[in-house]
């Protein structure tokens, strides 16, 4: 596996970091990955299901969304409308750079951001979202104990994943705008569903409302056991094989 740092400009103009995962032999094909609410290209999940695809020929994008890790940016100032354009940057980039992806994937919030920009990235064959929410509203609910604070003084501080973030008023209403389910129907890409029956931070619930909103090439795919992080490099793993299984009737 070759691992190489790149760099793009996003919607807004500021440099966003990313890492291309390429395969030492021929490149099948290249994927887009969008990592989980507030974490970055080089989370668990992110890092081992990129490399692992490698092993099947896959050549994975992963990028930090404005405002995170090694991106330019402040993330008070972003939104899921944001994501989204940040998302079709680095699709834009790859199309311009290597090749455009035919494969999308999107873990937690980024499974429904790459749900909404499927329909804008044509060369897209195929969708994969894991522990994704139905609706990005639903991403308030990790810190739902902080809105009244936010919607009286317009922002607040709030502790995700043990680290620090501002959140604004403006992020709680983009995320409520924004009508996840008529994309979906629009999909007219292959979708594959991946969630855990006991995930504890997005409920199972939401897989099925996206499953049920889909419309034909779908699948459902149970992880069984595995936490919403994936933080077990065996279910990372099982992820990235069952994906590149999957994708092979499509890509």
């Amino acid at each position: 596996m070759r691992s190489h740092r790149q760099e793009f400009h996003g919607a807004d103009g500021q440099k966003l970091a990313a890492r291309l995962d390429a395969p030492d032999g021929a490149i099948r094909a290249y994927a887009l990955f969008a990592h989980c609410f507030t974490c970055g290209k080089d989370a668990i999940a992110a890092s081992r299901i990129a490399q692992a695809l490698t092993e099947h020929g896959f050549a994975v994008l992963r990028f930090d969304f404005t405002g995170l890790g090694a991106s330019e940016g402040e993330f008070a100032n972003t939104n899921f409308s944001s994501n989204l354009a940040d998302l079709l940057a680095a699709a834009a980039y790859l199309r311009a750079s290597h090749k455009a992806p035919s494969l999308l994937i999107g873990h937690s919030l980024g499974g429904s951001a790459v749900l909404a920009v499927a329909g804008d990235v044509p060369e897209a064959k195929a969708v994969v979202t894991l522990a994704a929410p139905s609706h990005p509203v639903r991403v308030t609910g990790l810190f739902s104990q902080h809105l009244d604070q936010i919607a009286a003084e317009g922002e607040a501080q709030v502790q995700l994943a043990g680290r620090p973030f501002r959140i604004r008023q403006q992020f709680v209403e983009d995320a409520g705008g924004h009508n996840l389910k008529v994309k979906i129907a629009a999909l007219k890409r292959a979708l594959l569903v991946m969630h855990a029956p006991g995930d504890d931070t997005v409920d199972i619930g939401n897989a099925m409302e996206i499953f049920t909103a889909a419309k034909h090439p779908k699948s459902f795919i149970s992880l069984d056991s595995a936490d919403h992080l994936l933080t077990d490099r065996d279910d990372a793993v099982y992820v990235a094989n069952l994906i590149a299984a999957w994708s092979d009737r499509y890509i």
